[in-house]
């Protein structure tokens, strides 16, 4: 509905609309929200793998034989973030030599072995998954708090 002076009068949902029409047309803009969002989500992603094969570990905790499993997320992440080894670009260059993964489960070097060749410590595991299960929950809440900032962004809050 517009007044005789030009200006039109909108409901605030059509303001919101409005606005989230001007946000999908900028798909720069979109690209960043993803960029901002995308490190939780792959965060997320590597906390749950990482959970399953810690719990995979300690019901195998009786199966002889049986190897501990873990990630190492420091390295795995960080390939998320395309932050990974450092490369020489010239022939002078001192070589990094640092140890990456190629994406796989790692084995866990055991603290005590035990005598029928299983490699998983109970305390260990259950310290190990209490931790990775609290950092799974601070993830989520960080992105919780991201995505009801940038509703709140949306909604001119």
């Amino acid at each position: 509905m517009a007044l005789g002076i030009g200006i039109a009068i909108f409901r605030p949902t059509d303001l919101v609309i409005a606005c989230f029409h001007a946000l999908v047309r900028n798909v720069t803009e979109m690209d960043d929200i993803k960029e901002y969002l995308n490190i939780y989500a792959s965060a997320l992603s590597l906390r749950g793998r990482r959970n399953e094969m810690i719990a995979s570990n300690i019901a195998n905790a009786a199966t002889p034989n049986f190897k501990a499993r873990d990630i190492n997320f420091d390295t795995e992440i960080r390939k998320h973030l395309r932050d990974g080894p450092l490369e020489t670009t010239h022939g002078d260059h001192i070589p990094f030599a640092a140890s990456y993964s190629t994406g796989q489960a790692q084995y866990r070097t055991p603290l005590n072995p035990s005598l029928d060749g299983n490699t998983v410590e109970l305390s260990v595991e259950q310290l190990q998954f209490s931790e990775n299960a609290t950092r799974y929950q601070t993830t989520l809440n960080f992105l919780d708090g991201r995505i009801k900032g940038l509703m709140s962004a949306i909604r001119g809050e």
